[in-house]
């Protein structure tokens, strides 16, 4: 693992990190552990700011700095929401270092977003990224000063393993996308691998950044703890049977996201996907090495956000 998010503390004096779905379980950990490291201003995202004030508190109290920890308003099921918090971050910041893309749902039922897309892709994919090219100026410019370290870290899951057939099903993105079985985890492994080829996809276009995939593992969060019982039990399962021993706690898992934001640059091989914690991932399907499927996805999502 080299760098150890434990025990190291990397230099963020000064940095501005941005958390999607910041206001609880694995998001809400990630922020109050950054705010250890003491970077300048850490937003993090969310639909209600009473629900974000634990967090602001806890991180505040972790951070020996004068941290400034910002609440950022942000539906990810609107783009016309997600353009607002990206126009807010823009106003306030003259840059910008880390975008950790942690939010997403789990095993919804079929639905639409407000803006007419399946919704567990639009809320875990595209809505992060729009979120990314609307703050892309800001991370360029932030990787141009001297001794820049810009980072994008896309949070995935191993459930890509149970995308559709194709990978991702480009011609019903904006349907409910009904399946016969397990339709809101099929659905959910698409998001996942969405999720994925993005981050390699960025590494390949934008070089001065550092793009990665992480996985937290299995984690005891409200979106395993909402689910039905049948689906809770399943989940728990895969869990035991994986190798983790059972469900991790949010505050253990948050650390495979800190690994990716504070590992020294020589460490962290770019557009790669990683496990718990700082271990390259060899889980894969042929769909996570698509370079085909990968560019398609590029551009269906640069056509599809064009207008915003």
């Amino acid at each position: 693992m080299g760098f150890d998010p434990k025990t190291e503390t990397p230099h963020l004096s000064g940095k501005v990190i941005l958390v999607t779905g910041g206001t609880g379980g694995l998001g809400a950990q990630s922020v109050i552990k950054l705010a250890q490291w003491n970077p300048s201003t850490i937003y993090l995202t969310g639909r209600n700011a009473k629900g974000a004030e634990a967090t602001i508190t806890e991180a505040a109290a972790a951070s020996d700095s004068a941290t400034s920890v910002r609440f950022l308003e942000c539906d990810l099921d609107s783009l016309a929401s997600v353009k607002s918090a990206a126009n807010r971050v823009l106003a306030e910041q003259s840059r910008l270092d880390i975008l950790i893309a942690n939010a997403g749902v789990m095993n919804h039922p079929p639905a639409l977003t407000k803006d007419g897309y399946e919704y567990q892709f639009g809320v875990n994919y595209l809505s992060h990224a729009l979120l990314i090219k609307l703050l892309m100026p800001l991370l360029e410019s932030t990787a141009a000063r001297t001794e820049a370290d810009v980072r994008i870290v896309q949070l995935t899951s191993t459930g890509f393993r149970g995308a559709p057939s194709g990978g991702i099903q480009f011609d019903s993105l904006k349907t409910v996308q009904k399946f016969a079985v397990f339709g809101g985890f099929v659905r959910y492994g698409q998001s996942k691998l969405a999720d994925l080829l993005l981050a390699s996809e960025l590494a390949k276009r934008y070089p001065q950044f550092t793009s990665v995939s992480v996985t937290p593992g299995i984690v005891g969060t409200d979106l395993v703890k909402r689910q039905s019982g049948f689906h809770r039990a399943h989940i728990c399962l895969a869990a035991k049977v994986g190798g983790q021993g059972g469900l991790i706690k949010p505050e253990d898992a948050a650390w495979s996201t800190l690994w990716c934001v504070g590992a020294p640059r020589d460490e962290i091989k770019n557009g790669a996907f990683y496990e718990p914690v700082g271990v390259l991932s060899k889980v894969e399907t042929k769909f996570t090495k698509d370079a085909e499927l990968s560019r398609k996805l590029w551009e269906w999502t640069e056509k599809e956000l064009e207008k915003w």
